[in-house]
């Protein structure tokens, strides 16, 4: 009996102490997974290592360039100067969380960008979106070495697209920019800020401005409808250029038989407009009218109204249109009336605004109509 229940209590101790083994090592277990997560809830810039965050970039350039459908590719440019080993260090480690971490990063940029984009609906009531976000990583040394982390995405309906015209920035009313932070706006070679008598029309005035953009620099908090900036298709951007030197001239034969066949072609038409010309003075002739004094007055009268030196351009292209009946394409405006793309732009755009035109687009002209009276 006595050896039966010593056994019976070295298996119960036996059992006692591997449940005791289990439970420590499951506990073990159970730690290090809890650990590890809580190692990947951290943001991969707050270690211990002091690896900046992309918010603490030593300057930020933020470039927008506006397409023709209103939609705007943004470029932000987090730059960090390597002055000494201690920045390149802090850089290296950034530049490796970001190629290790990418999806963290993407993630939160589109998180910050989607809160901007949020307000910019308000103010525009446009539905917006953004996508295509990327963030790369590179060092540059001239004229100084410094690392670029760059963040890329498209932004839909960024800018309000209104026949050949585009009015952007009230996407990003209320917006700050922080010292060291740049905000530049671009657009296509075709298009050109739209001048209201001589004032380009760009709110708030532009600390740079070139060519093709315009930019402000920080410390700068956007008012709601800032920043603004109007730009109109100029089509005499697009013309071509003149033919090098070193293209194969126009062979000397080709040159004699093309002003030969001019030449015949202008005699000819010569005679012809001659022969017309008799023809209508005839024509006149008969069509006179003898008043009782003995003058002769001709059946064909002028359109009443003062003669066009003394009208200004707007009613010139209104009296244009009344005498085509209501309708007429942009570019007959151009030939008849000797302006140029812009200013025929302008006058028109300024009509559509009073409401005394409408425009519309037939294929890639725009045909401009006086509006129905009813």
């Amino acid at each position: 009996m006595e050896a039966r229940g010593l056994r019976a209590l070295l298996c119960v101790l036996v059992v006692v102490a591997s449940s005791i083994a289990f439970v420590s090592a499951a506990a073990g277990v159970a730690a290090d997974v809890g650990t590890r997560r809580a190692a990947l809830q951290e943001a991969p810039g707050d270690d211990v290592n002091g690896t900046p965050t992309l918010g603490e970039a030593d300057q930020t350039y933020i470039d927008v360039f506006i397409a023709e459908n209103g939609s705007a590719r943004v470029t932000v440019d987090y730059q960090f100067y390597l002055a000494d080993e201690n920045r390149s260090a802090e850089w290296e480690s950034l530049a490796a969380n970001v190629s290790s971490e990418t999806d963290w990063y993407v993630a939160e940029e589109r998180r910050s960008w989607n809160e901007t984009l949020s307000e910019g609906e308000n103010a525009t009531d446009r539905e917006m979106s953004l996508s295509n976000v990327s963030i790369t990583t590179e060092t540059t040394s001239r004229p100084e070495e410094i690392g670029h982390a760059k963040v890329s995405f498209e932004w839909a309906h960024f800018a309000h697209v209104q026949v050949n015209r585009i009015e952007a920035g009230a996407a990003l009313s209320g917006f700050t920019l922080t010292d060291g932070t740049t905000l530049q706006f671009r657009w296509p070679e075709e298009y050109a800020v739209y001048e209201n008598e001589g004032a380009p029309q760009v709110k708030p005035s532009p600390d740079e401005s070139g060519a093709g953009s315009v930019g402000w620099e920080g410390e700068r908090n956007f008012p709601d409808g800032e920043p603004r900036v109007v730009l109109i298709r100029d089509s005499d951007a697009g013309t071509a250029e003149p033919q090098s030197a070193s293209e194969p001239s126009m062979p000397w034969t080709i040159v004699a038989i093309a002003l030969a066949l001019l030449a015949t072609v202008g005699a000819a038409g010569w005679l012809l407009g001659r022969r017309r010309s008799d023809e209508e003075a005839t024509v006149a002739e008969d069509e006179a009218v003898h008043r009782p004094d003995g003058a002769v007055d001709s059946e064909r009268t002028l359109p009443d109204g003062p003669p066009p030196e003394l009208l200004s351009n707007e009613e010139r292209v209104l009296r244009l249109l009344e005498a085509r009946g209501g309708r007429v394409k942009q570019q007959q405006v151009v030939s008849e009336l000797d302006w140029t793309e812009a200013k025929t732009s302008q006058v028109v755009g300024d009509l559509r605004e009073s409401d005394e035109i409408e425009v519309f687009r037939i294929g890639r002209e725009n045909v401009l109509t006086l509006p129905d009276d009813d």
